[in-house]
Parts: structure tokens; C-alpha cells; sequence
């Protein structure tokens, strides 16, 4: 582990400490369309460490990015529970977003979460109707597009609560 491919935040709860290391990013959930090929939402996980009065706790938070194929509409949604932006203000949100945009998106762990997510869809044998392979090859194309991410993309996404719950 290299600690010069971490980040810290400061929030109001203590100090957030991100590292670049593969088990610390997971893509959780994937939605897509059969039918609505142009969209795309998929929910990842961030461990770090949450250092505060000498002690630091592992956490694990989640966000969802939605975007579409053109990635000209992104937006950064925050889960229904353990949502990396919940409880912070509004710099400290800012400076989550920051983080997405100019590390996370950069970061081998994220590489590899994308790379082992493409990998388990293409080798899933569960697959059984024709809307099935369709939502696949969704997600595998928004996922390819997801490694090709700039920090632009992610600095001019706007961050809204989750109003439904949408699930593959």
C-alpha cells in the first residue's frame, strides 16, 4: 500500500481516510433497462478509515452514479442507507464529490472493481431471457464507459437524494 494514493477528508466527525487499495471500492448494484438502453445506475461501496479522539473505525459508505451513454447528464446519488454523503455539510459534500471526481474515478481500486464487475457479468450463467442479455450488454457497455470518466464529468454532476428504490 501506497500512502501517497490516499486522500483525507476532514468532516465535522473526524478525519476520512481513503486508500487506493483493491478490496477498498465494490460495485454493489447495477441498474439498466431493457428497454431504456441509455441510462445506466450503479451503486458503489467506499471503505476508509474514520480516524477521530486517537481511534479510527473501518467504515463503509455507498453512493449511486447515474449517467447516460452520451455521459453528458451525470449525477451522483446518495443511498437510502450508509450514504457517503449523509450527515455532512455542505463543504464537506463538496469536498465528497471532489474525491469521486479526482481520486476515486483514477484509482486502481476502482479500475479493478469496473474490470472484475465486466468480468463476473460476461462469465454469469444465470441468464435466461432475451431481456436478460440486453440489460447485460447494458451494463457491461455503461461500466467500459465508467473507467472513462473525467474529473469534469464528476465535478459537474449534480448530488440528489434517492427518491426510489430501483434494483437489478
Amino acid at each position: 500500500m501506497n500512502l501517497l494514493d490516499a486522500k483525507l477528508i476532514e468532516t465535522q466527525y473526524g478525519l476520512e481516510a481513503y486508500i487506493d487499495k483493491r478490496n477498498n471500492v465494490e460495485i454493489t448494484t447495477i441498474y439498466t433497462s431493457a428497454r431504456d438502453t441509455s441510462l445506466c445506475e450503479i451503486k458503489l461501496g467506499i471503505s476508509y478509515f474514520l480516524l477521530r479522539d486517537r481511534n479510527f473505525e473501518d467504515k463503509k459508505n455507498y453512493f449511486w452514479i447515474k449517467w447516460n451513454e452520451h455521459t453528458d447528464s451525470i449525477t451522483l446519488i446518495e443511498s437510502n442507507i450508509e450514504s457517503l454523503f449523509a450527515v455532512k455539510n455542505e463543504a464537506e459534500r463538496e469536498a465528497t464529490k471532489n474525491l469521486i471526481g479526482m481520486w476515486l474515478i483514477k484509482t486502481d481500486a476502482f479500475n479493478y472493481a469496473v474490470t472484475q464487475k465486466i468480468q463476473n457479468l460476461k462469465e454469469d450463467v444465470n441468464i435466461q431471457t432475451e431481456d436478460d442479455i440486453k440489460k447485460r450488454s447494458n451494463a457491461i457497455k455503461f461500466l467500459k464507459k465508467s473507467l472513462q470518466l473525467e474529473v469534469e464529468d464528476i465535478q459537474n454532476a449534480s448530488i440528489q437524494q434517492r427518491h426510489y428504490t430501483a434494483m437489478v
